[in-house]
């Protein structure tokens, strides 16, 4: 569900100290440049309200965190929730996913794909982040071992995901049609915790490739 246009949403992102309004400029320092450090990055692709970023960074601050989200009134809402907090591990760039090897080049270390639109027709299959489609991209993004994690209510989803990177030679090193009952940490997006207080479970997967 996409939010509603948030007024002014473009300025609101162009100056924003948190927001990376040239991402093309800083491929291959990253790490140099915006975040003055030699720390792993993490990459949360379709970030949202950035609920979930949010909270790796703020428990995480010897990990560099970046948000991807490609609408500016939905990275709106995220900037909202920074507004009183300094965060220097964390910076957001608003972007289409199918542009990331442009922007980076083997920098990141972990992606996130959480909640992901499951484009559940069969002809929108090639536009599922996990499709053969994206996983040549992150080839060219991650740094050495490649690790996605990955959190979804859609179990279509969840399944075509785990033939996609098992295919493509990932292997599933953690998975869970019931995140919460492993006691595991987890930071919530904002729709995790609607789904969990509705009694949804959440399907979760760790897959990585040398």
């Amino acid at each position: 569900m996409r939010l509603r246009n948030v007024k002014n949403a473009k300025e609101i992102v162009n100056n924003n100290s948190y927001v990376i309004n040239d991402p093309y400029k800083y491929k291959n320092n990253y790490n140099k440049e915006i975040f003055k450090n030699n720390n792993p990055i993490h990459l949360e692709i379709g970030m949202g309200k950035g609920n979930f970023i949010i909270d790796k960074a703020l428990k995480n601050p010897h990990i560099n965190f970046i948000g991807l989200e490609k609408y500016e009134s939905v990275l709106c809402r995220a900037l909202e929730k920074l507004d009183n907090l300094d965060l220097p591990n964390l910076r957001l760039i608003r972007e289409d996913a199918l542009n990331l090897a442009d922007i980076f080049n083997h920098e990141i270390d972990t992606i996130y794909l959480n909640f992901s639109d499951p484009w559940p027709k069969k002809r929108h299959a090639k536009r599922r982040l996990t499709s053969y489609v994206f996983l040549p991209i992150y080839d060219q993004i991650f740094k050495g071992k490649k690790t996605i994690i990955q959190k979804t209510d859609n179990i279509p989803l969840f399944e075509s995901s785990i033939v996609s990177l098992s295919t493509y030679g990932y292997t599933i090193e953690e998975i869970s049609l019931d995140l919460e009952s492993t006691g595991m940490e987890n930071s919530l997006t904002e729709y995790e915790s609607k789904f969990m207080s509705e009694g949804i479970k959440i399907n979760y997967l760790k897959a990585t490739k040398k």
